[in-house]
């Protein structure tokens, strides 16, 4: 089981363009549940979160990590999509592997090469599949769920992801 946490401020499009293609995951029974951790909103995230049926908490990652259900945590950026097939993906690594996986970027979702190359990466831009236990160890030192990826050494998945749109 599965349970897909999501840091936002602000971004309530975004969380609704993320939430959609995680119904399919629901639908099969891989995610559990699917936790909001808010920064801070001052829009309407707080509403597409519930009517979406997520937990919504406040105090960052942490806090959502305590309240996941699920033994393996899918890190997401409010906007970014799952392509089709990513369940069997996850599935078949959280089965068999300990180590945290990332997901590789849709072909139409990469960024030519020179501006891949001067741009600052974002840790969570391929989002992130790791273990409850792991997460939880690296929590304490960690502020954001970006600072949580930042650094960490990761599987890449046979599964596609489109990047959430630069803030």
């Amino acid at each position: 089981m599965l349970s897909v946490l999501i840091e936002t401020r602000n971004d309530e499009e975004g969380l609704a363009r993320t939430l959609a293609s995680l119904v399919g995951g629901a639908v099969e029974g891989v995610v559990r549940d699917v936790i909001v951790c808010d920064a801070g909103s001052a829009d309407q995230t707080h509403r597409v979160a519930e009517h979406a049926g997520c937990h919504f908490v406040t105090g960052g990652i942490g806090a959502g990590i305590g309240q996941a259900k699920g033994d393996w945590l899918l890190l997401l950026e409010p906007g970014a999509r799952l392509a089709d097939g990513w369940i069997d993906e996850v599935v078949a690594h959280t089965a068999r592997q300990t180590m945290p996986a990332r997901f590789s970027r849709a072909r139409a979702s990469r960024a030519p090469f020179l501006a891949r190359v001067f741009s600052s990466n974002r840790a969570l831009a391929e989002g992130l599949v790791v273990s409850k236990r792991q997460a939880s160890a690296l929590a304490k030192s960690a502020r954001s769920a970006e600072a949580l990826a930042r650094g960490l050494a990761a599987r890449r998945l046979n599964a596609e992801i489109w990047v959430a749109p630069p803030k």
